[in-house]
């Protein structure tokens, strides 16, 4: 397993593919410093005594310890340390770490690429190929970032209907060695600070689409992979020191017309399987977020208890309401979480199918509980927002910046006139204060506020995933029984 100093020193040796305001820049440029500090904690977990036991595991393919981040789930207790591994790096953090999508993109394409070749009769070797890459993945602990969200030109339209058929990622041509590959894939978190990019489709296909039902890995600096990136920072710091530096940055990530080897294609026109392939990732996804959506709910509960205790309001009925919420929607979806890893199986519900035996034995989270979750945190991300605003006040949206937090005239004056409990000292509300404007009044905040809400799906997708595969059917005929009333015509229903 790698180093926090190694992860660094591979990221120099990439090439330079990253644009940012119009220039091309390296992975070390200072804007992603912060970036790069986030995926970085996950190595130094990986190694540290007190938590390696849960950023570990076994590799099914090697039998060697390896980056639990790499790792295929074996088990319910696999899919329940990938939940408690990422809330607990999420508490140290401070917010995402950047590191679930690549995790999250693997499972999915392990359980796919094994379908299509079943389906396919032994006639395409992705299941190999998938293999062999993620044996290198493994063995080297590279940072998978996965690119999933295509630009989509006009949303009523299917990917082959799209007056420009670059509106999704898709194969322009097969050759004996591999394909080309066009398309724009957006909103891709960390890809710029990534090893290894895993491509996968966006959303359900029809025979028409088959060319877009591809998916596949290339280096995050391959040929012809263009990254626009934008990165999200806290603000820099000269002289009042924070306790982390959180970072992200996200990219448009450009094909433009790159070659991938055969040996790195795990899906290539099998449209069924494409489909599958959106919904399974996005089923990994969310089942991560019940671990990440937790941990940044403890940070907003620390946030508005410690505002209130500064206030001097934290004995106000109000307060206790408000923290309660906050504990019940971090709770919840861990909980929803915890109960779709412990119902997870080496199967998948396919709607108009049922439950179903689905890929080579490994462990997926059970779908209903996981998109629960993922929604109903996913919907409160403005209410813990509001609740914040409530309890804070509105010191937040004019806190003075540091250069006048430190001036020799101002200093005595805005220590005076900040200070609201004189039982704290000013030093530490001071820092509070300017670690609640990091995370809530600023560029970072917003950003961090829209990807709470959107990553992994919109609410409204989590909500088709849960009506599509609940069975509604059930819940009517128990009423009918209930009310006695006459058992419905399946023909006329069938109708």
């Amino acid at each position: 397993m790698r180093t926090r100093e190694q992860y660094i020193e591979g990221l120099k040796k990439l090439k330079k593919n990253l644009y940012f305001r119009g220039e091309k820049i390296g992975r070390d440029h200072e804007d992603l410093e912060q970036s790069v500090n986030v995926i970085a904690q996950t190595f130094d977990a990986a190694h540290d005594p007190e938590t390696k036991d849960l950023f570990t595991a076994t590799s099914h393919l090697t039998g060697e310890t390896i980056n639990r981040f790499c790792h295929v789930h074996q088990s319910t207790e696999d899919l329940h340390n990938k939940q408690d591994m990422t809330r607990a790096l999420c508490r140290k953090a401070g917010y995402c770490v950047g590191r679930c999508m690549g995790t999250d993109a693997l499972n999915a394409i392990n359980a796919i690429s094994y379908e299509a070749d079943k389906a396919n009769k032994g006639e395409t070797a992705y299941h190999e190929n998938f293999l062999k890459w993620l044996e290198n993945f493994q063995k080297n602990d590279l940072v998978g970032s996965c690119a999933q969200t295509d630009t989509k030109g006009l949303r009523m339209m299917r990917p082959s209907e799209q007056p420009d058929p670059d509106s999704y990622l898709h194969v322009v041509e097969r050759k004996s060695d591999g394909i080309i590959v066009r398309g724009c894939k957006v909103h891709i978190s960390f890809a710029a600070v990534a090893d290894e990019i895993l491509v996968l489709p966006t959303r359900a296909m029809t025979p028409d689409d088959s060319d877009y039902a591809v998916a596949f890995a290339v280096p995050a600096d391959h040929e012809g992979v263009k990254h626009v990136v934008t990165p999200h920072n806290m603000r820099k710091r000269e002289h009042i020191p924070r306790g982390v530096d959180f970072g992200a940055v996200d990219s448009y990530v450009i094909f433009d017309d790159v070659f991938v080897p055969w040996e790195r294609v795990f899906l290539c026109g099998e449209h069924l399987h494409g489909s599958l392939c959106a919904g399974l990732f996005a089923l990994f996804h969310r089942h991560s977020y019940s671990g990440c959506k937790p941990a940044i709910g403890d940070i907003i509960l620390g946030m508005v208890s410690l505002a209130a205790e500064i206030n001097g309001i934290d004995k106000a009925p109000h307060i206790r309401e408000k923290m309660s919420e906050i504990i019940q929607i971090a709770e919840l979806g861990y909980a929803a979480g915890f109960t779709a890893s412990e119902m997870g199986k080496p199967e998948l519900n396919i709607p108009g199918l049922g439950t179903v035996p689905f890929g080579p034995g490994a462990y997926i989270p059970n779908a209903i509980y996981a998109n629960v979750g993922r929604c109903h945190t996913g919907e409160s991300v403005y209410h813990e927002q509001e609740i914040l605003c409530d309890v804070a006040g509105g010191i937040p949206a004019t806190f003075p910046f540091e250069g006048d937090l430190v001036n020799e005239d101002l200093k005595p004056l805005l220590e005076k006139y900040i200070k609201r409990n004189p039982n704290i000292p000013i030093e530490d509300q001071i820092k509070f204060w300017m670690l609640f404007v990091d995370l809530n009044v600023s560029s970072l905040g917003g950003a961090l506020n829209y990807a709470g809400m959107h990553g992994g799906g919109s609410p409204i997708m989590e909500q088709i995933a849960i009506t599509s595969q609940y069975d509604i059917k059930a819940r009517e005929d128990m009423v009918r029984a209930l009310a006695g009333m006459s058992e419905k015509d399946k023909k006329k229903d069938k109708k």
